[in-house]
């Protein structure tokens, strides 16, 4: 018996070592599988990857759902900061002025503050780089004319990129319950961004940038890590979880992959690792034509959010209304606004400030300046001039040759008409507005027939604007029906009771 008890003591270590052996590679296994599978039971996660060559979706997960967008929302925020650099209305050393409100956000951010300015690139690499907060309302207060307003902008601007499930409420991504996204969306953002503005999209592979004495690097880790990596964005709150959107590119193969909801920065990059690991190889190599709803494309009329409105009327950069449409899940309106520039302008009208021919040219430059768009050659020409001759701003805008809308009746010009009208622009000049309003008289010359051209002046933080509308309609509905003539014609416009 002693002799046998030695081999069952020896029987039982080597079973003990055994299970301890395969309960140690099991566990090896689970870590290895942990990120993954944790992800999926988090009711935050959402994944897809989306071929960009050809639009067909290789692999989704919950990528219809409802998400907090955090940082991503900043993606927005570039995609318009990227419009207005291509549209002219801003140029990268134009200067973006930090407010109280913009200097007031919480980090991160890069302290800038109240009062202070950087010019729109710096902005732009922040916003990549630190994902800058104030920065990115900076921006947006700049292009927008508010905050507000601009999340407005970006909400329109969703709609016509096909992203259904998006609602924007602030530049940045800072929490909001109102404010949502879906990796489906985000994806689509990801492609635009790459399609539309190829000669910004660079900005988005910066590994650092240097700022004052300091060097920023990027947060995203991914840059410099996986093969074909070029951008785009994190993001991370804690009602969202950790972020990623990523735009890889190996070869003729594009494709852009979203994670939502990780439980930690490196479980989602990882994650974005193992999706890109696995479906590259699937992307095709030849493209399958357009993928994003071009901006101008026209859309149907549709609710806006249930939102306050401005409590007065707040001008976009944009010379003329936008062709966006705003359309926001569980609308409660029943009247569809359709601009983004209805959008704002559909508030309480405001008060009719009067305007001196001597004090026109300074604020149509101020505004024109503030929002980053061209000043006349004679304006600018007299604006370098020394200080000691301030009559020649007056004197450079009265050279300037008239307005092509003098042609029009100026009786029905010279007050503001009563019932039912149609606005088709708004600008910081009365002679462009006049001019917008003779390009589109002209343009559709029996639609607007009886129409009466008008300028309307309004004021928006010490500054004069010019409504371009049309009046002489007697009811809501030929109002409408003009202005539906007039969208056919790709005119934007909208209609409202004076």
């Amino acid at each position: 018996m002693r002799q046998a008890l030695p081999g069952k003591v020896l029987k039982s270590a080597i079973s003990i070592k055994s299970f301890m052996v395969f309960t140690l590679a099991a566990a090896i296994g689970l870590v290895s599988i942990a990120p993954v599978s944790a992800a999926k039971k988090d009711s935050r996660y959402a994944a897809i990857v989306i071929d960009a060559n050809t639009g067909e979706t290789l692999h989704s997960s919950s990528a219809d759902s409802r998400r907090y967008p955090a940082s991503l929302t900043k993606m927005m925020t570039l995609y318009l900061t990227f419009e207005a650099l291509s549209k002219g209305r801003i140029q990268k050393d134009s200067k973006v002025v930090f407010s109280k409100n913009a200097a007031a956000e919480p980090p991160t951010k890069i302290g800038v503050k109240a009062g202070g300015s950087i010019s729109v690139e710096s902005a732009i690499l922040s916003l990549i780089t630190r994902s800058a907060n104030d920065a990115s309302t900076a921006l947006g207060e700049m292009i927008g004319g508010s905050e507000e307003n601009f999340a407005r902008m970006m909400t329109a601007k969703a709609r016509s990129l096909g992203m259904k499930g998006t609602v924007f409420r602030n530049a940045n991504g800072l929490p909001n319950t109102a404010q949502f996204t879906t990796a489906r969306d985000m994806a689509k953002l990801g492609i635009a961004l790459r399609e539309h503005f190829p000669q910004y999209y660079s900005y988005f592979s910066t590994r650092s940038f240097a700022f004052g004495r300091q060097r920023i690097a990027n947060h995203n880790r991914l840059l410099g890590r996986i093969k074909g990596v070029d951008g785009i964005k994190t993001g991370y709150t804690r009602a969202s979880g950790f972020n990623l959107v990523s735009s890889v590119q190996d070869g003729n193969r594009r494709i852009v992959a979203v994670v939502l909801g990780g439980t930690s920065g490196a479980s989602r990059d990882n994650q974005m690792a193992q999706l890109i690991k696995t479906y590259m190889p699937q992307a095709s190599r030849r493209g399958g034509g357009d993928l994003i709803a071009k901006t101008d494309t026209p859309m149907p009329a549709v609710a806006v959010a249930k939102a306050q409105l401005p409590k007065r009327n707040a001008p976009t950069p944009d010379m003329r209304p936008e062709a966006d449409l705003v359309e926001v899940a569980d609308a409660s309106q029943d009247e569809a606004v359709e601009s983004v520039e209805e959008v704002v302008a559909a508030a309480v009208p405001a008060p009719k400030p009067t305007i001196t021919a001597a004090a026109q040219p300074k604020i149509a430059m101020a505004a024109t300046e503030r929002f980053g768009g061209k000043i006349p050659f004679q304006i600018r020409k007299a604006k370098d001039r020394a200080p000691s001759e301030p009559a020649g701003v007056e004197q450079a805008y009265a050279e300037q040759p008239a307005p092509a809308v003098q042609a029009l009746d100026q009786m029905k010009t010279a007050s503001v008409p009563s019932g039912w009208a149609i606005q088709v622009a708004s600008s910081p000049s009365d002679g462009e507005a006049r001019a917008i309003l003779d390009k589109t008289a002209k343009k559709v010359p029996t639609v607007l027939a009886d129409a009466s051209a008008y300028t309307m002046p309004f004021e928006k933080g010490g500054v004069t604007y010019f409504r371009a509308r049309f009046a002489g309609f007697d009811s809501k509905d030929s109002a409408w029906n003009a202005c539906n003539a007039l969208k056919k014609k790709k005119i934007a416009c909208y209609a409202i009771a004076q």
